[in-house]
C-alpha cells in the first residue's frame, strides 16, 4: 500500500491500546462521529477489504430492548465507508460524500460486544467508489449494506 495523503478534518494513527488497529477520529471531537459514536478503530484486512470497529456504549447506543439501536448501526456503516476507503487507498474522507446507502437489518446487535463493519471495495472510478459489506459481531450478522461514495474533485 502506498503512503496515504494528509486527511482533511480527520486523523488515522496507530492505536497503542489495540495493536494492529488504527484510531480513526474526526479532529473536532464535538462533532457527531466522535461525540456520538465514541472511539473508532480501522484496519485493512486485504487489498480490497477493511474492518471498522466501535464498542457500543450502554445506554447511549441502545434501544428500549437493550440492543444496539438501528441508528447506531446505520451511523457505523456510513462512517466506516470513509475509514475503509482511507486505509485501502488514501481517500480523503473530509472531502467525500455518501451518494447512496442501502441497508438490510438481519439481527439484533449485542451492546456488550464490539460492533464491526467489514467493508469491501468493489470498484473505484475517477469520481466514485462502490462498496458493500456486513456489520458483524464475531460470527453473528447484524446488517448488510451497499453504498456509493463520491470522491473529492
Amino acid at each position: 500500500m502506498t503512503e496515504n495523503p494528509q486527511l482533511t478534518n480527520f486523523s488515522c494513527e496507530p492505536d497503542p491500546e489495540n495493536p494492529g488497529w488504527l484510531r480513526w477520529r474526526i479532529i473536532d471531537a464535538s462533532r457527531f462521529n466522535e461525540a456520538v459514536m465514541g472511539k473508532q478503530l480501522v484496519r485493512a484486512e486485504g487489498p480490497s477489504t477493511a474492518r471498522f470497529r466501535i464498542q457500543p456504549q450502554v445506554p447511549l447506543h441502545t434501544n428500549s430492548a437493550g440492543n444496539v439501536h438501528g441508528a447506531i448501526t446505520l451511523a457505523l456503516i456510513d462512517v466506516s465507508l470513509f475509514g475503509a476507503l482511507y486505509v485501502l487507498g488514501g481517500l480523503d474522507a473530509g472531502r467525500s460524500v455518501t451518494l447512496d446507502l442501502q441497508n438490510q437489518f438481519i439481527g439484533a446487535g449485542d451492546a456488550s460486544r464490539p460492533l464491526d463493519s467489514v467493508v469491501e471495495l468493489l470498484r473505484e472510478t475517477r469520481r466514485l467508489a462502490f462498496l458493500r459489506g456486513l456489520v458483524v459481531q464475531d460470527d453473528d450478522i447484524v446488517a448488510s449494506f451497499t453504498a456509493t461514495i463520491r470522491k473529492p474533485s
